[in-house]
């Protein structure tokens, strides 16, 4: 048995962290006027898809920050996402390419958590439609149920999380520059079920953040305008270096290694 196959999902304590989700948001508060500073967009289209149980009401934030800084943000305007009911994915794919086809450019895409797995998935079927996918901790590299959602996944969506063939397809990085963000105090999310191999086109990005405040943490927000404004055909990883290695932790470091 490998390290990812024996996976739990994370424990209690972690779980009673993701009520600092509050705290994240009066980060971000706190610190607009620097995150303004962030680099700025070019204007493209970005969709941003929520998590499990989640609406466009949870991403309004992170839409808001998107907007100020120059982008063409949209939600995924399909109500609480409840996993891959019927018609959810061929109405999202049909708005990818339809907003393609109306700004005339390629789309980029955010998913946070199971909305991350939905990005990826698009990206694959629509690769010359996405220039870039960003997920916020998104379990897509291994056992779907270390996680302390999967239980609520499989009710809601009526799915059961058992096809090794499907994992092994979802493990997959799409053939577009894909960025993970990641945070080893995920409360829902085992940490290394966000962690995808880095090739040219390939990164994962961490930070200190809660799960449920993924989309509001400054930091994290501050890394999705940097991965977003790299320029289309220029892509290249996120620079860690100078001030910014106080805040975002080298993502290959010793699993057992928190802070």
């Amino acid at each position: 048995m490998d390290q990812m196959d024996a996976l739990r999902a994370p424990g209690a304590l972690l779980l009673a962290l993701e009520g600092r989700a509050p705290l994240e948001l009066g980060a971000t508060l706190a610190t607009w006027p620097l995150l303004r500073t962030a680099p700025r967009g070019d204007g493209h289209a970005v969709i941003v898809f929520p998590g499990l149980g989640a609406g466009d009401f949870s991403t309004v934030p992170l839409r808001n920050f998107l907007n100020s800084q120059g982008y063409d943000t949209y939600g995924w305007d399909l109500g609480l996402n409840f996993g891959p009911r019927e018609g959810v994915l061929q109405k999202s794919i049909e708005r990818v390419e339809q907003i393609h086809e109306d700004t005339g450019r390629k789309v980029s895409l955010i998913g946070w958590s199971l909305g991350g797995i939905y990005a990826r998935e698009f990206a694959k079927s629509l690769p010359k439609r996405v220039r870039s996918v960003i997920t916020l901790g998104t379990p897509f590299a291994g056992d779907p149920k270390a996680t302390n959602a999967w239980r609520l996944y499989e009710f809601a969506s009526g799915h059961k999380l058992d096809d090794p063939e499907l994992l092994a397809h979802i493990k997959e990085a799409p053939p577009v520059p894909t960025t993970s963000i990641f945070s080893r105090t995920d409360g829902v999310v085992a940490w290394p079920l966000s962690i995808q191999v880095e090739s040219k086109r390939a990164e994962n990005v961490e930070v200190l953040a809660s799960h449920v405040g993924l989309g509001l943490n400054p930091v994290a927000l501050y890394a999705i305008a940097d991965r977003l404004a790299q320029p289309e055909g220029k892509w290249a990883k996120f620079d860690r270096s100078g001030w910014r290695q106080w805040f975002y932790r080298d993502p290959a470091r010793s699993s057992d290694q928190v802070f």
